[in-house]
């Protein structure tokens, strides 16, 4: 079995966590293969063979590949998402980093997820992404993202207005910061912060949540997935900021952005003592209360 492994960045301090995760895989029979960037680090931090299996691209994971493997926090699972798109190839994702809802697998826990996933005691969670369509083609083939689409002011600290339609009814002008479209799985990121809901995956819903709105009667809306989502943005400046799960380009004011599902969706593994709500209840403290010590 061939597996795919991403990391940003090996440092002194997790280079043995590297080493591990790398010693567990070798010690299944599988065989790991490298993003080239993260096999360069790897060959510096841990004296990985230069000979080791690479990949550089989305097109190398159509074929071949069985598993991927993100290490990291849950930018760096986004990051891995990049690499799969529509190859089908399921995703699971390593906690280094801190929160991780994505990335929801510890170090600790790792040598017995692989034996589940050797002896196939999982399932495929379905996770839907969003499809932007630009009239300028911002973002050319990386026009999708996992979690959010967010449209908000560049350099001025001045408010603008963000036209949204929806399946071309008109719908709303947010006068915000700025205005998110996520999804089912983003609505533990940006979303939460910004004050919208938190939706199980599986859900066939898109959100909109201002951020920072002036109007306090202005509130999240969850609408169906199906319908297409129309955004332009009314200001001072000439130009703004359009983001997809991080990735920021430069957008005219006026500019029209079409939002859609995409036409795929990502496998993400799932065990039957690790799922969504035990994730969300761990991490954000539900139930934590010391009168119950």
């Amino acid at each position: 079995m061939n597996v795919a492994l991403y990391g940003r960045k090996v440092t002194r301090q997790n280079a043995e966590d590297f080493k591990y995760i790398i010693g567990c895989i070798q010690s299944m029979g599988w065989n790991p293969v490298f993003e080239t960037e993260f096999k360069k680090q790897l060959i510096n931090r841990i004296d990985l063979s230069e000979k080791a299996d690479e990949f550089s691209s989305h097109n190398d994971l159509h074929k071949g590949i069985d598993l991927s493997i993100s290490i990291g926090g849950d930018g760096t699972f986004l990051k891995t998402v990049g690499y799969i798109r529509d190859s089908g190839v399921p995703i699971m994702g390593i906690n280094t980093g801190r929160l991780g809802f994505l990335a929801n697998i510890s170090r600790d826990q790792f040598s017995e997820t692989l034996e589940m996933v050797r002896t196939k005691k999982y399932e495929f969670q379905k996770r839907s992404l969003l499809r932007v369509h630009t009239q300028e083609n911002l973002f050319g083939e990386d026009n999708f993202a996992l979690n959010e689409v967010t449209l908000q002011k560049k350099d001025t600290a001045s408010m603008i207005t963000v036209h949204a339609a929806l399946d071309n009814k008109y719908l709303n002008a947010y006068w915000a910061d700025g205005l998110i479209v996520g999804t089912p799985t983003g609505s533990t990121a940006y979303n939460l912060s910004c004050g919208g809901p938190i939706v199980t995956p599986g859900c066939q819903v898109h959100l909109l949540t201002p951020i920072a709105p002036h109007n306090l009667n202005v509130r999240p809306v969850v609408v169906p997935d199906h319908l297409p989502i129309t955004l332009s943005i009314e200001g001072r400046e000439r130009k703004y900021l359009i983001s997809l799960d991080g990735n920021s380009k430069n957008i005219r004011q006026g500019e029209e952005v079409v939002i859609t599902k995409a036409e795929f969706m990502i496998n993400v593994i799932k065990f039957e003592d690790n799922n969504f709500l035990d994730t969300i209840r761990n991490k954000m403290l539900w139930g934590i209360d010391r009168r119950n010590e």
